[in-house]
């Protein structure tokens, strides 16, 4: 399957987990660090690969999440999306499992997650990383 591409985010990493992560415009210019739970230095002012991606899914998750509620003529304001991003062992290999919580204020409890999963059919984040790691979603309505 080929997109037609709109636009493409350029960022270069070097030194692995322990290095710098740049964008190309130079917007991001970040050090990372393995975590100590990781068994790495987890080193103060430095981020990691999977603080990155949480960031990248929840904001394209709540893109989503207000784009299939326009679609719908549902109304919402307010609301987040939290993205855990666990790194951990998957067999012989290692591997991510996200947890995505999802707030919409004021909305009853069965309508938010009827618009959660549909913004999960059509994220482009969830349809990357579906059959392949886990993605468990929970759905609040806390003002």
């Amino acid at each position: 399957m080929s997109i037609q591409r709109l636009y493409t985010a350029k960022a270069k990493a070097t030194g692995g987990r322990d290095g710098r992560a740049i964008s190309s415009d130079n917007i991001i210019d970040l050090p990372l660090s393995t975590p100590k739970e990781m068994g790495g230095p987890g080193k103060e002012g430095a981020t990691n690969p999977e603080q990155l991606f949480a960031a990248g899914y929840a904001a394209c998750f709540d893109g989503a999440l207000n784009l299939v509620a326009r679609m719908e003529k549902t109304p919402i304001t307010g609301s987040t999306v939290e993205a855990n991003v666990s790194f951990g062992k998957d067999g012989d290999n290692y591997g991510l499992a996200v947890d995505l919580h999802v707030n919409i204020p004021g909305m009853e409890q069965e309508q938010a997650e009827a618009l959660v999963a549909k913004a999960h059919q059509v994220c482009p984040y969830s349809r990357a990383t579906r059959n392949n790691i886990e993605v468990n979603l929970s759905t609040s309505t806390n003002a």
